[in-house]
């Protein structure tokens, strides 16, 4: 690969340095990049180097010199009991303890953003240590928190998770995020239908109703994969091993695979074939740098003290684009369907679907969980142009809630590191948020793995997964922001068409439909 000269490489630093809307933290995240970058890509044979060139492949831009796994999830549980030598901190006896040391913690876990992408299962890490708190002095300091949380780590990839269960901890959690509406952190509250009541359910739809978020993760799906109770909801939808990761995130672009297909057979027997295999050969390549080059895993604390294992990191074999393949794949066949308003076209769609996770499946990494990567429908990045994110339906002409639920949940069963689909409701659903209940019940008896919704009307909207203030976005290019992430919600919307979502109304003859 061709290395920038060093004029045009001081040019892009110093439009970073001068650059009217971005905070000095920006500034310093941007020019590392740039110079991480300067470095040698790891090295990879012509095919697959081709295919990254050409844009049938995106290795998310993540870097020459994979110095870090893309996401951790620590053991943040085994922290605030033991504390950390190389912090030089006991455990947590008390709540106010527990919420400094994860405030410490925070500011050493690396991810891709610089930032933390999870902050742990909040609510059962939190409620062994309130012992003799009323639920008004619990509400004060998880508001205080999630205060701090949103001002120190302004980026709206980190993500929390709460339930299944019920307790103080995760009514606050509920009770703050809806007041203050912050962009971060994202949310993700995991059902479990045996354990989670009904009048807690509930509230969560209320939520979404009033600040479009928490997302909610299908628990007894997510338990056969990783186990109950071992595993985080990160970033956008990505569905981790705890105490461990995602080593690295590289996608399909689907879209232009089918466009260098003669035919669907050909898609299906040679093209998609060859692109899966020389993203595997990226990946690898990408993987020996982390664990054998960049002495990550020799040297971080998080290793040595136990809250990260690096057998338990996983790298995840995306795809997006779905939609525009299959639309193309049916021009090139004579058929006149669409995807998500045909059947045929829809059964192109999951046949993809499957041979994509029989691939992973059946092929091995050299570093990974278990040796085998794991499937993610990647949920877009706001230089996307011209496709849809994962296995969603292309914005702008969405059927009802019910026909769109239906239409993607045979997808959600093959990717086991996270898919998501965002509902657009119309904001008469904020009188009865039982509709919303109902729309995810019904959801996870299809067979999704998530259920996500932004209510039109509301300031915070999802862009891919993250959230941003429509008001931010306005005020982007003038003033700048003090969220990392505003940039790219304001690029996403130019790109990606976010903005052309349809609000649809959810009708008591739909959920007929559907139950």
């Amino acid at each position: 690969m061709s290395h920038s000269s060093p004029d045009a490489l001081q040019q892009r630093c110093q439009h970073i340095v001068t650059s009217p809307v971005l905070t000095p933290e920006q500034k310093r995240h941007f020019l590392a990049l740039e110079a991480e970058n300067t470095l040698p890509y790891p090295a990879l044979p012509q095919a697959a180097r081709a295919a990254l060139d050409a844009g049938f492949i995106c290795d998310m831009f993540e870097g020459h010199a994979p110095y870090k796994p893309r996401y951790v999830l620590p053991d943040y549980a085994k922290f605030l009991a033991n504390g950390s030598e190389w912090l030089e901190l006991e455990g947590a006896k008390d709540l106010d303890d527990a919420l400094s040391l994860l405030t410490i913690l925070y500011h050493h876990v690396p991810s891709v953003t610089s930032m933390p992408v999870y902050l742990g299962q909040l609510d059962a890490l939190l409620q062994p240590y309130v012992r003799i708190l009323t639920q008004e002095e619990i509400d004060s300091r998880i508001k205080r928190f999630w205060r701090y949380l949103d001002r120190t780590l302004p980026d709206a990839f980190m993500h929390a998770n709460i339930g299944p269960m019920d307790t103080p901890v995760t009514r606050a959690i509920l009770r703050a995020d809806a007041e203050l509406k912050q962009v971060a952190p994202n949310l993700t509250f995991i059902y479990d239908p045996e354990i989670t009541p009904d009048d807690l359910l509930l509230e969560v739809a209320k939520n979404i109703c009033e600040c479009s978020k928490p997302h909610i993760s299908n628990g007894p799906m997510n338990d056969k994969i990783f186990t109950k109770g071992r595993y985080g909801v990160v970033s956008c939808y990505n569905s981790l091993p705890l105490a461990g990761g995602g080593s690295t995130l590289v996608r399909l672009n689907l879209k232009a695979i089918a466009e260098q297909s003669d035919s669907p057979d050909d898609f299906f027997t040679l093209t998609l074939p060859h692109y899966c295999q020389q993203q595997i050969t990226i990946i690898n390549a990408r993987c020996d740098f982390l664990y054998e080059q960049s002495g990550f895993f020799e040297n971080s604390f998080l290793v040595k003290e136990g809250l990260i294992d690096a057998d338990r990191f996983v790298p995840m074999f995306g795809m997006y684009g779905l939609a525009e393949a299959v639309n193309t794949l049916c021009e090139k066949a004579g058929i006149d369907g669409r995807y998500g308003k045909d059947e045929q076209a829809n059964a192109l769609g999951y046949r993809i679907s499957a041979q994509l996770a029989a691939f992973v499946e059946n092929t091995p990494v050299k570093h990974g969980w278990n040796h085998h990567a794991l499937l993610h429908a990647q949920s877009g990045i706001s230089s996307d142009i011209g496709t849809t994110p994962g296995a969603r339906l292309p914005y702008g002409d969405e059927p009802d809630p019910i026909s769109h639920l239906l239409a993607v949940a045979p997808h959600h069963q093959h990717y086991p590191s996270g898919i998501s689909d965002i509902l657009t409701l119309e904001e008469t659903v904020k009188r009865n948020p039982q509709a919303v209940v109902q729309l995810c019940l019904g959801a996870f008896n299809a067979g999704m793995r998530e259920f996500t919704a932004n209510v039109a009307g509301n300031d915070l909207v999802r862009v891919t997964g993250y959230m941003v203030r429509l008001s931010d976005l306005q005020k982007y290019r003038e003033e700048g922001s003090r969220t990392q992430t505003t940039w790219l919600g304001e690029e996403a919307a130019r790109n990606t068409r976010i903005l052309d979502r349809q609000p649809r109304v959810v009708s008591h003859e739909q959920q007929m439909r559907f139950s």
